[in-house]
């Protein structure tokens, strides 16, 4: 039997690399997230190779800043479990989703259903552990009875959208100009200005990655052409330093420098700019130029591509969690070891919400072979064209 390649790799196995892709590289990031690569390189006495523990050891619970989240032995964040949330919402509209979607379905599951939150080691609602740009979904929507559509304008401008876009692309496998549109609509409910272009360009970059033959430069080659304003100059910016190099370690500070115009948060990821996360159409996130510049410098290659994100450092949860899903989609696979680890450690069963997914993405996709073909009857009977078939 001939082993498969990129282009044979079916819709099942792209659909579960890119999910269990992503969570992998987001527990991997979780413990090293906010430092910088030097300090990563001096705490670990060494670059991170895989699973790691909190970075304040037994004393996660009460060490600051990141108490009281147990980052670290495996756990996946906040960005796995939105990512889990919209799978489930998918599964109960079993269509294509928008900004009304995230109102009727994803607030509730945040705010009414407790669930396992491993960071937390215990039973808690999403709402209780997501960052307060993604609390800003129920304030705006729940309470402040918002406009779905635009509920994410005056959000803080961030990568909370993007990081959990993933399934958008999924759905819209081979489609990334569709992947576009739809989490654009999504993420409307979210985020404005760059976090919600982010939103939408990472979501053509899976996409793009599951289409038969698909490589990372196709895949950037469609993100730079559906991305706008300074997400396209980022992209554009930091995957032409990428291709200069073929390790990680030696790209780590050039692809840092190359978004640095770009980013609106500073040197001290810490402590923000008093400009950062404000609307621009000059600026982008740092964590999606940055993800495909990884998955550029590994050409491809899953573990190349995470630990390059994780070593980074900065919101190295979100861009290994964004690389991951990628690489995962272009058909790399994911390190067995690491997968079945992050689900043990999170209690997870990370391979559900793919089942789920692709059962939900074949049902889509027959409605719209359905649609498409009942405007192209009604489109021939206005004398357009004749139908083809």
């Amino acid at each position: 039997m001939q082993p498969k390649t990129h282009q044979t790799t079916p819709l099942d196995e792209r659909l579960t690399g890119a999910l269990v892709g992503a969570a992998v590289g987001d527990a991997l990031g979780g413990p090293v997230e906010g430092y910088s690569p030097e300090q990563i390189l001096e705490r670990h006495g060494g670059r991170v190779h895989g699973i790691v523990g909190p970075w304040h050891g037994d004393d996660w619970r009460t060490a600051r800043p990141l108490a009281p989240y147990h980052k670290g032995d495996g756990h996946v964040t906040d960005d796995t479990l939105m990512t889990h949330a919209l799978v489930r919402v998918y599964a109960r509209v079993r269509d294509h989703l928008d900004a009304y979607a995230v109102a009727d379905h994803l607030v509730p599951d945040l705010m009414t259903e407790p669930r396992w939150i491993p960071e937390l080691q215990s039973e808690a609602l999403p709402l209780q552990r997501i960052f307060l740009a993604e609390k800003w979904l129920v304030t705006r929507i729940h309470y402040g009875h918002a406009d779905p559509r635009e509920a994410g304008t005056g959000n803080i401008v961030n990568c909370g959208a993007a990081m959990y876009m993933a399934p958008v692309g999924l759905v819209n496998a081979a489609d990334p100009r569709a992947a576009y549109a739809e989490a654009l609509d999504i993420a409307g409910a979210h985020q404005s200005s760059y976090g919600r272009e982010a939103a939408g360009v990472l979501a053509a970059a899976v996409a793009a990655a599951c289409t038969p033959g698909a490589t990372p430069d196709s895949v950037v080659s469609a993100c730079l052409a559906l991305a706008k304003d300074g997400t396209r100059a980022a992209i554009e910016r930091v995957c032409e330093e990428a291709a200069r190099h073929s390790d990680f370690e030696s790209a780590l500070r050039p692809l840092r420098a190359a978004v640095t115009p770009y980013d609106t948060v500073g040197p001290d990821y810490r402590a923000p700019s008093l400009g950062a996360r404000r609307p621009s159409r000059l600026h982008a996130i740092e964590e999606l130029p940055v993800a495909l510049g990884m998955v550029l410098v590994a050409r491809g290659d899953y573990r190349h591509a995470v630990l390059g994100a994780v070593n980074y450092g900065r919101d190295c949860d979100s861009i290994a969690t964004m690389a991951g899903a990628v690489a995962g989609a272009l058909g790399s696979p994911v390190p067995e070891d690491w997968a079945k680890t992050v689900a043990e450690a999170s209690r997870l069963d990370l391979w559900e919400p793919a089942t789920t997914l692709t059962a939900v993405t074949r049902e889509i996709f027959e409605r719209d072979v359905a649609r498409r073909r009942a405007h192209e009857r009604a489109f021939a009977s206005l004398g357009g064209q004749e139908c083809s078939a």
